[in-house]
């Protein structure tokens, strides 16, 4: 057997991926240095989307029991900017933790918010290769489920994103890949992506900060803390395993925030290879 196999994106000092640890830390709720500003709670089997400010810190928690729940998140001023699961998946990992990135799309490339602290970030690797906060699948939806059983559900975690955007302006099309808070996953031997029951309990939080503007919506998953088959000879239903979600929001003290500026776009001055037609306007002018 070889050895570990390096990273394809590796951070070199200075760079967009060198994590200033000591400013993230001191933004936490140990460091005591923010007041809550908003606090919602997301029902079970239902979304909710909310906008958090350049500069704040927001709190995803677990408040009854278990549950899994799939976030987005755009630039509040322009969805255009919206997260790249598979980009992040890339720059830093397939599953999330302290000072992991979320990055938006393509031209905009830039990290959109930075999770600061996470309670279950000592979950690691279990004995079936599970981890937790997974950018490996997607959100569940009423048109895979169709597919797989011939039937129409309206409870899965796209349609509650879907009507939570829908006060802001936005559509089922700006829905998009997933991060999978609180959900453990993994590949299995065949290569094929698996769920297992989240291992999060009452207390169990996930906190980033807001590099940008921002507008989140989060779903509190039908499928509950995800013990039970959602499909196959054992599905059934799942919703004595669901539970609310908890979302709050965090204003911090403006000199922790005195060296920090909102991260910018690569200033990519190209054309992607394309050049202008070699043409005499002038000579075009004479002959109209």
């Amino acid at each position: 057997m070889g050895g570990k196999v390096a990273a394809a994106y590796q951070a070199t000092r200075g760079s967009v991926l060198d994590v200033d640890r000591a400013f993230y830390d001191g933004l936490t709720e140990r460091a005591g240095s923010r007041r809550r500003v908003a606090s919602h709670r997301v029902p079970i089997r239902d979304g909710l989307a909310w906008e958090v400010k350049a500069g704040q810190v927001f709190r995803i928690a677990i408040v009854d029991g278990a549950q899994v729940g799939d976030f987005n998140m755009w630039h509040r001023h322009d969805p255009r900017e919206r997260m790249w699961a598979s980009r992040t998946r890339q720059l830093q990992r397939a599953h999330v933790s302290t000072y992991d990135r979320l990055w938006s799309t393509l031209p905009f490339l830039r990290p959109m918010a930075t999770i600061i602290d996470d309670t279950l970030a000592g979950y690691g690797e279990d004995a079936e290769g599970g981890r937790v906060h997974d950018l490996l699948g997607t959100r569940c939806d009423p048109y895979v489920n169709r597919l797989l059983t011939g039937e129409d559900f309206d409870f899965h975690c796209h349609s509650n994103l879907v009507r939570a955007v829908a006060p802001w302006g936005l559509t089922e099309f700006d829905v998009h890949d997933v991060l999978n808070v609180f959900q453990c996953t993994g590949l299995n031997d065949d290569d094929q992506y698996f769920m297992k029951a989240c291992p999060a309990r009452p207390g169990d939080y996930l906190e980033l900060f807001a590099e940008i503007d921002l507008l989140c919506a989060l779903s509190c998953c039908p499928g509950g803390d995800l013990s039970v088959d959602l499909w196959g000879p054992d599905a059934r239903d799942p919703l004595s395993t669901c539970h609310p979600l908890a979302v709050e929001v965090f204003e911090v003290e403006s000199e922790r925030l005195a060296q920090w500026q909102p991260p910018e776009s690569p200033a990519y001055a190209g054309a992607h290879g394309r050049r202008d037609p070699d043409v005499d306007w002038a000579d075009l002018k004479d002959k109209s």
